[in-house]
């Protein structure tokens, strides 16, 4: 296995002070470490390039690929530009290439089990109606009726196919709340190819019930000391030890490019799917979308489709756990600063020095120190607002919609449905709602339990 230095850009957190351009990437001013980022930071990946053959740099120089704004890029090793560039190609072949796409139009269909339902919560609708009887309707994009219980398996299954078809043997991933490892696994099983799943140990223990469907599925699930951050940080190392026969299956919406706009073109269908059953339920597109936010997986599946739609408010709810002046939240784009973490430029919880501060949520897959690049460029732009919900809020949030709707939604989705409490009082009669349920909380119900426990004994 290949030598790799911990310090390194890619896994090594950076805080922007300052930059200055060299070709088209930023080398950034850095208060405590004085490396500089590599000579390949400063080129991006040009989207014709074929995997066929090697890649030269005079063809990647002065392109803006897998930039969103200033937030994005590349800042990774050398060691990784060659495999970033084979990855992009093969991911814009496979975008345009009719087999693929029917292939995988085929898997979402009878493996996944999409489309999934926009339901409208009737009951959850009353609940929000004012003394006159007028308020939002609400409707919930199932995708805990996804096969594995979550949004991940959209992308995750598209990317597992990718890997095929280049010829990788091995996936390595890493998840938080353990649905993107479930996703993960079972498109390995479903393919073929075998699976390394890396997990916080703290999130092993809340999550026990799908590391156990991890290996059900056949994966190897190795713990990591810390949490989901660490558990990326490790998955890449393996990655890079064996670029040739690995793939790395990312399912957050960070990293370096391509891997954030991958995840979000195959979550994309969330969306779609969204606008076409409006038109078909009341003959329009919503008036609001809410998700939550961690990396951004999941509302950008939701918002991309509509952020042309200017009309069309998109609201993304954080996690404020125990609330943003406790220290222990993971609301990074509303406390925040830009910074360069996992290999890419955008949102970070850091410290006056530029060290990452740590994150803490209820809900396990909230609990990282970062955003994707698109959805710091959507706070940074205003297209989308961002507001916040606290553990307390989600948790009473995951027990209303069971009571009215007999739907258990993961904690993550319950901090989009907690923010309905601020929002429904103040919109007009009959606006359009709908709130992405992004995974289902079976796995959540022993956290949930405890959790009302604990406030009883106090």
């Amino acid at each position: 296995m290949a030598a790799f230095n911990l310090n390194t850009p890619f896994f090594n957190h950076r805080k922007v002070l300052s930059s200055i351009k060299i070709g088209t990437a930023p080398v950034v001013s850095l208060p405590m470490l004085p490396q500089t980022l590599p000579d390949s930071t400063a080129f991006t990946i040009n989207n014709t390039l074929s995997t066929r053959k090697p890649v030269d740099k005079k063809d990647i120089v002065n392109n803006t690929g897998g930039k969103f704004g200033k937030f994005g890029g590349k800042y990774v090793p050398e060691t990784l530009i060659t495999s970033l560039a084979r990855l992009e190609a093969e991911f814009n072949l496979v975008l345009h290439d009719s087999e693929f796409q029917e292939e995988l139009t085929t898997a979402l269909r009878d493996y996944v089990g999409r489309e999934t339902p926009l339901y409208f919560a009737q009951r959850l609708t009353n609940h929000y109606k004012n003394s006159e009887g007028e308020g939002p309707e609400i409707y919930l994009k199932r995708e805990d009726l996804n096969h594995g219980g979550a949004h991940k398996i959209n992308n995750a299954i598209a990317q597992a196919m990718i890997a095929k078809r280049m010829g990788r043997k091995s996936i390595v991933a890493a998840t938080g709340a353990g649905q993107h490892g479930v996703a993960t696994a079972a498109a390995c099983a479903k393919l073929s190819l075998d699976c390394t799943i890396f997990m916080g140990a703290t999130d092993m223990e809340k999550q026990a019930s799908n590391v156990l469907l991890m290996k059900h599925l056949g994966a190897e699930v190795e713990a990591v000391d810390g949490t989901f951050k660490d558990a990326s940080s490790e998955a890449i190392r393996a990655w890079v030890g064996n670029l040739e026969t690995r793939y790395y299956l990312a399912g957050t919406a960070v990293g370096p490019h391509p891997c954030p706009s991958m995840v979000r073109e195959f979550q994309s269908i969330i969306g779609k799917e969204t606008r076409k059953q409006g038109m078909e339920k009341w003959g329009g597109r919503p008036d609001i979308l809410v998700a939550c936010i961690g990396s951004g997986s999941n509302a950008l599946g939701l918002f991309h489709e509509f952020i042309k739609d200017e009309d069309v408010r998109l609201i993304g709810v954080e996690a404020a756990g125990f609330g943003l002046d406790s220290g222990k939240h993971a609301a990074t784009l509303t406390r925040g600063d830009v910074g360069v973490y996992h290999g890419a430029m955008s949102y970070l919880l850091q410290d006056e020095e530029g060290q990452i501060l740590g994150p803490h949520s209820i809900g396990v897959g909230l609990d990282y120190p970062g955003v994707g690049p698109e959805v710091s460029f959507l706070k940074e732009t205003g297209r989308a607002e961002f507001h916040t919900a606290t553990d307390e809020e989600a948790v009473a949030a995951y027990l209303r919609l069971c009571h009215l709707e007999g739907i258990f939604p993961a904690l993550e989705a319950s901090h989009a449905l907690a923010f309905l409490e601020k929002l429904c009082p103040t919109l007009p009669n009959g606006t359009k709602v709908v709130v992405n349920i992004s995974g289902r909380g079976d796995k959540d119900a022993a956290i949930v339990f405890q959790y009302q426990l604990d406030r009883l004994s106090d």
